[in-house]
C-alpha cells in the first residue's frame, strides 16, 4: 500500500469513487442513497449477511470488524472510509486508518464511544455537562452515589444506546442490583454515574465540518424520548434564540477540537434557567437529523457525504417546520396510514426483515408549514 494513500484522498473525490462504510444499518443505507445521488458508489462492511445498507450499495463485505485480511481487501477497494455507528472496536479502525483515508478520524470515534472520555473531553474544553463520577468496580458506587445524590443515572462506559446499559437510581435502591442491571449483562467492569438533570427540554445539534475547517450547523431540534428511545424530533425547537446560538456554538467548538471531518451530532439538555449541558455525542448522522431529508436544503446524509468526499458543504437551512416520528417494531406495518392521513407526510422505511419491539424500522416526517415555535 503506498505511504501516501490517505493523502491521495485529500482532494474532492471524483464521480465513480467508492466510499467505504463501516456498519450496515439504516444510517448507512440513507448515506449510501445520498452518495449515489452525488455520483459515488458505496461499499458496506459489517458482520451481518443482509444489512439494510447493502440493498442500496454497490458492494458488501460480510466480515468481522477485526478480520485483518478482510479489512485489508476492503481498504484496497475504496477511496475513503467512514462509519455509521460508533460501537466498533478501535483496533480494526486503526488498521484501516493506516491504509486509507478515514473520515471522521479515529480520535473522534475514540472519544464518542466512551462516556468517560466524552465527558472528560467536554469538561477539559470548558463545555458543561451533568456532574459525573467514574466507577471502576461496584465497590465505588456507594461513595459516588452519596456525592452525586439521588436521583442519578448509572450507565455503562461503552456500548450503550437507546437506553441500553443504564439504570436510574433512587435513594432506596439496591446499588449492587443496579450495578448488575447496568453493567453485568454487558460484561463491563467500569461504569459512570451521572447526576440527573431536571431539564426543560432535550435538544440536539448536528454540525458538519469539512477538511478545510469550514463548519455548518443544522437548526436545533427538540427531542422527545419514550422508554429511553427517541420518539420524535421537531423543528423549530421551542427554545430562546440565544439558547439555540449557545447550543450551536458548543457543537462547533467540539467538532473543531476533534479536528473532525464529517458530522458530529450533539445531544443536549436545556435547563429551566436556559443553560445548555452536553449529554452525548455521535460522530455520524443521527436519528434526530432525519427530518432534514425532507425539510432542509441539504440533508444530514448529503452533508455527511459532502464532507467525507471532500466536496464543499451545502446549506443546511430549513425549508419549513417539520415533525419526525420514529416507527418502532410492529407499528411500522401501519406506516402507510400516515400517507392516507397527511398529504404532507414523507415515509422512509429501512428494509429491515424483522420488526422486533422497539426496533427502528423507519420514520415519517410531517411537513408542517403552519407549525410555530410556540405550539
Amino acid at each position: 500500500m503506498p505511504e501516501n494513500r490517505a493523502q491521495e484522498a485529500a482532494e474532492a473525490l471524483l464521480p465513480g469513487a467508492v466510499i467505504g462504510i463501516l456498519g450496515g444499518g439504516q444510517l448507512g443505507r440513507m448515506a449510501a442513497m445520498a452518495a449515489a445521488s452525488l455520483g459515488y458508489r458505496c461499499h458496506i462492511y459489517c458482520p451481518e449477511a443482509h444489512p439494510p445498507a447493502a440493498e442500496v450499495s454497490a458492494f458488501h463485505t460480510q466480515a468481522a470488524y477485526d478480520d485483518e485480511a478482510a479489512l485489508a481487501a476492503f481498504a484496497q477497494s475504496v477511496d475513503v472510509v467512514t462509519y455509521e455507528f460508533e460501537n466498533i472496536k478501535l483496533a480494526g479502525v486503526a488498521y484501516l486508518e493506516r491504509r486509507v483515508a478515514l473520515r471522521p478520524n479515529i480520535t473522534a470515534l475514540r472519544i464518542c464511544q466512551n462516556r468517560i472520555r466524552e465527558k472528560t473531553f467536554c469538561r477539559d474544553l470548558g463545555v458543561p455537562t451533568a456532574d459525573f463520577a467514574e466507577l471502576s468496580s461496584p465497590e465505588d458506587l456507594p461513595a459516588a452515589f452519596a456525592k452525586i445524590g439521588a436521583p442519578a443515572l448509572l450507565k455503562t462506559v461503552e456500548m450503550g444506546y437507546d437506553g441500553k446499559g443504564q439504570v436510574r437510581l433512587e435513594q432506596q435502591d439496591d446499588l449492587a442490583e443496579a450495578w448488575q442491571a447496568a453493567c453485568g449483562h454487558a460484561g463491563q467492569s467500569r461504569c459512570v454515574l451521572e447526576a440527573f438533570v431536571d431539564f426543560a427540554c432535550e435538544v440536539s445539534v448536528i454540525v458538519a465540518r469539512s477538511g478545510d475547517g469550514a463548519v455548518r450547523c443544522f437548526p436545533v431540534v427538540e427531542n422527545e424520548h419514550r422508554d429511553q428511545i427517541l420518539y420524535r424530533s421537531r423543528y423549530p425547537a421551542r427554545i430562546a434564540a440565544q439558547t439555540e446560538e449557545d447550543a450551536q456554538a458548543i457543537a462547533e467548538k467540539l467538532a473543531q477540537a476533534m479536528d473532525l471531518v464529517g458530522l458530529l451530532a450533539v445531544e443536549m439538555f436545556v435547563t429551566r434557567d436556559n443553560r445548555v449541558l452536553v449529554n452525548e455525542m455521535a460522530p455520524r448522522p443521527h436519528n434526530s437529523g432525519h427530518w432534514s431529508l425532507d425539510a432542509c436544503i441539504t440533508s444530514q446524509f448529503e452533508q455527511f457525504i459532502r464532507a467525507v468526499a471532500g466536496l464543499p458543504l451545502g446549506d443546511p437551512g430549513a425549508l419549513c417546520p417539520a415533525l419526525m416520528t420514529n416507527l418502532l417494531g410492529p407499528e411500522a406495518l401501519e406506516a402507510q396510514s400516515y400517507l392516507a392521513q397527511d398529504p404532507c407526510a414523507k415515509l422512509h422505511l429501512y428494509g429491515k426483515r424483522e420488526a422486533k419491539p422497539g426496533r427502528k424500522m423507519g420514520h415519517v416526517t410531517q411537513l408542517k408549514p403552519g407549525l410555530s415555535a410556540s405550539e
